[in-house]
C-alpha cells in the first residue's frame, strides 16, 4: 500500500523522510479539504472527485505506483451476476506482507511494524477535514498541518486495484489499529457523500477478513459499471429509530440470492443515525472475534456488512486446493464481485460458476450466519420483522438512477471493448 522501505541507519532528530510521523507532519504544509456537516449544506457537486483523481493521475506521472494499472485486462464475465474479472499478475509480489496473526480481529498497534505514520508525503493527496456547520467546502492547496490535531489523510494506495484506487487514513497520528468505530464511519460516509459519484466506493477490510496493515483505514476506488452486489436482491428485515412519521429509520436488509450472505443498512434521518448503527454492527462483530467486511456504496447511503470465514477455513484446511491454487484473498472488492485474479489461466477460464465457487467459501454457513445476526440485533437494538418480500426499494432505487443521466458516466475504463452489459 506503499513504497516505504526500512532504512538501516541511525535515529537523528525527526526521520528525514518527509513521512507522516508527527515529527514532520507537524512542520509540514499540505493539500487540505474541508467539509461541511452540517446536512443542509450545498455540495459542490464532483468536486472532491475532480480533484482526487487529477491528483491522483498526477502521482501515476510522478511514477509513484508500483505498476500501471490501467493496463491490466479486465472483463466482465458472462453470467446473470455479471461478476467482474481483473488479471492483476504481478501485484501478490509487489503488495506488502501481512505482518501479524489472522485469527484475531482486535490486535493491539505495533509501532515497530509498518503503519501509515511511515509513508512518504509525497504518496498524500490531501487532508480531508470536517469543517463544522460552514455550509460548503472548500480546498486550500496549501495548509499548515496543526499540530494541536491529528489529520485525516488521503493517499494513494501505491498497489491499486481499480482507477483512483486510494486509502482513507483516519486521524492517522493516532494509530489506532484496523478497528471500526463511529467516528470512522462517519467519516468515510461524509467522504463518499462529498464524491458524489456513484461510480466511488469505499471499502473496509477487519484483521482476519484481509487486511494487510494494522492501521485504520479505509480502501476507495471508481468503477464505472455496478458492482454485482449492489444488483442484488434485498430483503428487508427490521428496522432502526423511527421516532415520527417525518423520520426516516434505518433500514436493515438481507441479501438475497448472492454467494455471500450478508446486511445491508439504509437510509436514516441523518448520516449519524447510519454510522451509529454501522459502527455498533461492527463493533460486536470485532468484539466477537467475527472477520468481516464492509461496502460503502450509492453515496453513502447503502452499506454492505459481510462476516466471513475464508481464513478460518484456510488455517482449518477446509479449502480445496483448486482455490488455493488461484492465490486469490478474497476481501471487501473480491466479495462484492470484483476478483482480481493473478494468474493469466484463472482469468481465461474465468466463469460465473468458478467465481460463485470462490464467493461461497468465503460465507458463514446459514445456522451460523442467523447466530452472528442475533449478535448484531441485540448489539443495535432491533428485533427481526416480518416484512412481505418485494423488490419496492430495488425498484425506486432502478427508477432514481433512470432519472439520473448521467450515473455512470465514465470516470475512466480500462475495460476490453464490448465487455460492458448494457441490461
Amino acid at each position: 500500500m506503499s513504497n516505504y522501505q526500512e532504512e538501516v541507519s541511525t535515529e537523528a532528530v525527526g526521520c528525514g523522510r518527509n513521512c507522516l510521523g508527527k515529527f514532520c507532519l507537524h512542520v509540514s504544509n499540505l493539500p487540505l479539504y474541508t467539509f461541511s456537516s452540517d446536512q443542509n449544506s450545498t455540495k459542490s457537486e464532483s468536486f472532491l472527485s475532480e480533484l482526487l483523481l487529477a491528483q491522483w493521475e498526477e502521482r501515476m506521472r510522478q511514477g509513484l505506483f508500483r505498476y500501471d494499472v490501467t493496463a491490466c485486462e479486465t472483463k466482465v464475465i458472462p453470467g446473470s451476476q455479471g461478476f467482474i474479472a481483473q488479471l492483476n499478475e504481478g501485484r501478490h509480489l509487489k503488495k506488502r506482507p501481512t505482518e501479524f496473526r489472522v485469527d484475531q480481529v482486535l490486535q493491539p498497534f505495533d509501532p515497530a511494524k509498518f503503519n501509515f505514520t511511515k509513508v512518504g508525503q509525497e504518496e498524500v493527496l490531501f487532508q480531508f477535514q470536517n469543517g463544522g456547520t460552514i455550509n460548503k467546502s472548500y480546498f486550500l492547496e496549501t495548509a499548515r498541518v496543526d499540530p494541536a490535531m491529528a489529520p485525516n489523510i488521503v493517499a494513494i494506495n501505491v498497489s491499486p486495484i481499480e482507477y483512483g484506487h486510494v486509502l482513507l487514513i483516519p486521524r492517522v497520528l493516532d494509530c489506532v489499529p484496523q478497528q471500526i468505530d463511529q467516528d470512522g464511519i462517519l467519516l468515510a460516509l461524509h467522504m463518499a457523500a462529498e464524491a458524489s459519484n456513484p461510480c466511488f466506493r469505499l471499502g473496509y477490510n477487519s484483521l482476519g477478513a484481509f487486511a494487510t496493515i494494522n492501521h485504520l483505514h479505509f480502501q476507495a476506488y471508481y468503477l464505472n459499471i455496478q458492482l454485482p452486489v449492489e444488483k442484488a436482491q434485498i430483503e428487508m428485515i427490521t428496522q432502526r429509530g423511527l421516532r415520527s412519521e417525518s423520520e426516516k429509520s434505518v433500514k436493515v436488509s438481507r441479501l438475497m440470492n448472492y454467494p455471500v450472505r450478508g446486511l445491508v443498512f439504509s437510509e436514516g434521518n441523518t448520516v449519524g443515525d447510519l454510522a451509529d448503527v454501522v459502527s455498533k454492527a461492527c463493533i460486536c462483530l470485532q468484539q466477537n472475534n467475527i472477520p468481516f467486511n464492509v461496502l460503502i456504496s450509492d453515496r453513502g447511503r447503502q452499506i454492505y456488512l459481510f462476516p466471513q470465514c475464508y481464513a478460518e477455513k484456510q488455517a482449518l484446511r477446509e479449502v480445496s486446493q483448486e482455490l488455493l491454487n488461484t492465490q486469490v484473498n478474497p476481501a471487501v472488492w473480491e466479495i462484492s464481485g470484483h476478483i482480481v485474479l493473478k494468474r493469466r489461466k484463472d482469468y481465461d477460464e474465468a466463469s460465473e460458476a468458478s467465481a460463485w465457487r470462490l464467493l461461497a467459501e468465503v460465507s458463514l454457513s446459514e445456522e451460523r450466519f442467523e447466530e452472528v445476526k442475533e449478535y448484531i440485533f441485540a448489539a443495535i437494538g432491533v428485533v427481526e420483522s416480518k416484512f412481505e418480500v418485494n423488490n419496492q426499494e430495488k425498484e425506486r432505487a432502478e427508477e432514481e438512477a433512470m432519472l439520473d443521466g448521467n450515473m455512470f458516466e465514465p470516470v475512466a475504463s480500462h475495460f476490453q471493448e464490448g465487455c460492458l452489459v448494457v441490461e
